[in-house]
């Protein structure tokens, strides 16, 4: 049985150190949700929200050229700051002029600073107030980050957004686990954003606090008065359960500064997306579309598919009927399957292709529906079909 915490609704802040300007426009909200339509200007050009952001970890979305990317609608590709540094290293990407020059991506990026990745090493990592002592996952060799360090090597990364070092605690945890990762990790935040100077960078904080009320609204507090110009919410999508994790987002969007961007990392299931966007989430980032792309799973109207499965032998339909990708309209999933079970590699990339798609084209249509003011009628209609149950 899980037992939830009581969610109250959180204040808003007022005292909010404001920039001049805000890099974010906000056009409309959904007159019967909390949905938003907005524009993110970044170096690289605007960003139109809501939006999906695929994982390029190592400065690549694995089995997809950056020109394919952008042929279906890719606008930001993420990378993470935790492995550029150990491979290739972050004074090659600089030498290339920057993360778009060195991986070929016309588009926005943005790299997460790592810490997630670094705190998922939990046996080989030592956290203080000054920083985290790790340990490489390439060749063990010992590593010591502060947030001033973080900030150096993402600046020299050069990724268009850049995100605060943070500390982020597992589900579940003991409260004062939690209630340290959010006093760390806005003391952090405050000495990320002393140490950043890159005026073409973009520097977000990071919402932590797990589940409890209380900590995400003093850790919303901490960060909106030291003022960024958009925000992660991080600390979700670490085991807790889908229900429990919207009950405590959404108070956090609405106390979370109205101009400025809300970016809930890691969450990338289709539904999950279209019931934050409601709640007030601007952008989204996961592996979940190319992971499961490469172990021969497809999204689909029908829900998930696995095409592993020998019902798709002789089925010469297309991957979706619903879908317009260039996977779904060119090849039937009787090849498909015939390419994932013989570990072809087209079939990984024709996956691929697919499934990022499939979030990128459902993001397309959440902006749509919220400009026409109907995003409530968009959501209702699509919880009540059968990819709805795709969790």
């Amino acid at each position: 049985m899980i037992v939830r915490p009581r969610v109250e609704k959180l204040p808003r802040y007022g005292r909010i150190r404001r920039m001049e300007t805000s890099p974010y426009s906000l056009r409309c909200v959904d007159p019967h949700t909390a949905a938003r339509r907005g524009t993110l200007t970044t170096a690289h050009g605007p960003v139109e929200t809501p939006l999906f952001m695929p994982v390029g970890t190592r400065a690549t979305v694995k089995g997809m050229h950056p020109d394919r990317l952008a042929a279906l609608g890719a606008q930001t590709v993420l990378s993470n700051a935790y492995h550029l540094f150990l491979r290739p290293g972050e004074a090659i990407v600089e030498s290339a002029g920057g993360l778009n020059r060195f991986m070929g991506w016309g588009g926005t990026t943005l790299t997460d600073s790592g810490g997630f990745q670094v705190f998922s090493l939990a046996d080989t990592v030592k956290v203080t107030d000054e920083g985290v002592a790790f340990r490489s996952i390439v060749d063990g060799s010992a590593h010591f980050w502060t947030p001033e360090d973080n900030m150096g090597i993402q600046q020299r990364i050069g990724a268009d957004i850049c995100m605060q070092l943070d500390q982020c605690p597992p589900y579940p945890a003991p409260r004062e686990t939690v209630e340290t990762a959010v006093r760390r990790s806005a003391d952090w935040a405050a000495r990320c954003k002393a140490a950043h100077t890159r005026e073409d960078q973009l520097l977000f904080g990071i919402v932590q606090g797990g589940v409890h009320a209380d900590l995400r609204a003093e850790s919303v507090e901490r960060l909106a008065e030291i003022g960024f110009p958009g925000y992660g919410i991080g600390g979700y999508s670490v085991g807790e359960p889908h229900e429990l994790m919207l009950e405590s987002l959404g108070p956090v969007c609405d106390a979370l500064p109205a101009d400025r961007p809300r970016y809930l990392m890691g969450v990338g299931n289709p539904t999950t997306i279209l019931r934050a966007i409601a709640l007030g989430v601007d952008m989204f980032d996961c592996v979940l579309p190319t992971r499961t792309a490469r172990l021969g799973t497809a999204f689909s109207s029908e829900g998930r598919l696995n095409l592993r499965n020998a019902r798709f032998a002789t089925d010469n339909g297309p991957l979706d009927p619903a879908c317009s990708c260039p996977t779904c309209t060119g090849f039937s999933r009787a090849y498909i399957r015939h390419l994932v079970t013989t570990k072809e590699m087209l079939g990984a990339i024709l996956l691929t292709e697919h499934n990022l798609f499939y979030l990128l084209d459902i993001t397309a249509k959440a902006r749509a529906a919220i400009e026409a003011g109907s995003y409530a009628e968009f959501l209702a209609k699509w919880m009540a079909s059968p990819a709805a149950l795709d969790y």
